[in-house]
C-alpha cells in the first residue's frame, strides 16, 4: 500500500479507502462487513471514510465496532455532516446546532473521541459559510476533529470558504470529496486547479462507478440480483451509466485491462490515482476478496499510451455521460 499526504497537510494517507455507502449498516450483513474493514486493515488501509446519514447513523456504528480492537492511533476515520438526521426543523444543513450535534452523535455511533476528518456533505445555501466554517474550527479547538473537509463542494465554494478561514484565522481546510472516475470528471476543469492551489487534497467516491468499470453488468442483460446496481437505494446516476451505449464502451477497457495483467476494476482505481491531486481513492466492499482485488491496484502505473488508449475508447460516450 503506498501512502499520499491529505492535500498539504501533514496526515498520510492510504491511497485507497474503504468507505460504506449503500452498504455497511444495510445490504451488507455485519459480520461480512467487519471482515472487510479487519482485512482492508491487514492489507494497509488505513483511511476509513463514512457519513452520518449513511443508513441513519447504522453505517458508522458498524464501523465503529469494526475498528475498536485496532489501536486508535493506527487508522484515519473520516465522517461527514449536512443531510437530514431527523424531521426537525434543525436537523438538517451546515448550521452551528446541527453540525456540533452531530458531531457529537458520530462520536458517540463511532465509539471514538475524535475523527481524523469531519467533511460538510454538500453545501448549504441557506447557511452563511462563516458560521459553519467557526462551528467546524471550534470542533477542532476542542480536539474533536483533526482536519476538516468538504464533499461536492464548487470551486467556488472551496475558493470563498478558504479566503474566509485565512481572513478570520481559521483551521484551513485540508479536502474535498467529489465523484471521479473515467467515467464522471466533472472536477478537472476547475475543482482540481482550484484545490491544487490552496492545497486540499481529493478523496475521492465512486471510483469504479458504483461497479459499473469493474465490467460486471453487460449491455442488454439485468444487473445481478445481489449487485449495487439492483439495490433500490443507489443513486439515479446509474440509471445513466447502466445504458447499453455505456456498457458497451466499458467492456472495450477490457482488453487494455488484460494486457496489463490486471483487473478492469484495478484499471479504474489506477487511472483515479494518476492524478497528483487524488490523495486517496474510496472504494466499497462487500466481500473480503474484493477489498484484495481493489487494495493490489495501489502501486499500478498507468503509462501515457495506455491513459491514451483509454481515452480514446470513451471519448464517444464522455459528453454523453456528464451532460
Amino acid at each position: 500500500m503506498r501512502y499520499r499526504h491529505l492535500g498539504n497537510s501533514g496526515l498520510r494517507i492510504s491511497e485507497i479507502g474503504l468507505g460504506s455507502w449503500l452498504t455497511y449498516g444495510g445490504s451488507v450483513e455485519d459480520e461480512r462487513a467487519v471482515a472487510c474493514i479487519h482485512r482492508a486493515f491487514e492489507l494497509g488501509v488505513n483511511f476509513f471514510d463514512t457519513a452520518n446519514v449513511y443508513r441513519q447513523g447504522a453505517a458508522e456504528e458498524v464501523v465503529g465496532r469494526a475498528l475498536k480492537g485496532i489501536d486508535r492511533d493506527d487508522y484515519v476515520l473520516a465522517t461527514k455532516v449536512y443531510f437530514p438526521m431527523g424531521e426537525g426543523p434543525n436537523d438538517r444543513g451546515l448550521g452551528r446546532k446541527h453540525v456540533i450535534e452531530q458531531c457529537e452523535r458520530s462520536l458517540k455511533r463511532l465509539g471514538v473521541d475524535y475523527v481524523d476528518l469531519y467533511q460538510c456533505h454538500r453545501p448549504d445555501p441557506e447557511t452563511p459559510v462563516e458560521e459553519t466554517l467557526r462551528a467546524l474550527d471550534d470542533l477542532v479547538s476542542q480536539g474533536k476533529a483533526l482536519y476538516v473537509g468538504v464533499s461536492e463542494w464548487s470551486a467556488e465554494q472551496i475558493d470563498e470558504a478558504r479566503a474566509i478561514q485565512r481572513e478570520l484565522g481559521l483551521d484551513p481546510l485540508i479536502s474535498n470529496q467529489p465523484q471521479y472516475s473515467m467515467l464522471w470528471r466533472a472536477i478537472e476543469p476547475e475543482v482540481l486547479p482550484v484545490c491544487k492551489r490552496l492545497g486540499i487534497g481529493q478523496v475521492v467516491w465512486s471510483p469504479i462507478a458504483q461497479g459499473v468499470l469493474a465490467g460486471k453488468y453487460k449491455p442488454g442483460e439485468q444487473p445481478p440480483a445481489d449487485s449495487r446496481a439492483a439495490d433500490p437505494d443507489s443513486s439515479s446516476f446509474m440509471a445513466l451509466l447502466l445504458s447499453d451505449e455505456v456498457l458497451a464502451a466499458v467492456q472495450d477497457l477490457r482488453p487494455i485491462a488484460d494486457d496489463l495483467g490486471i483487473t478492469m476494476a484495478q484499471l479504474a482505481i489506477a487511472w483515479v490515482l494518476r492524478e497528483p491531486g487524488v490523495s486517496s481513492a474510496i472504494v466499497g466492499a462487500s466481500r473480503p476478496e474484493q477489498v484484495d482485488e481493489n487494495v493490489a491496484a495501489s502501486g499500478v502505473e498507468l503509462g501515457a499510451d495506455v491513459l491514451g488508449r483509454i481515452d480514446r475508447t470513451l471519448a464517444p460516450l464522455l459528453a454523453h455521460v456528464a451532460a
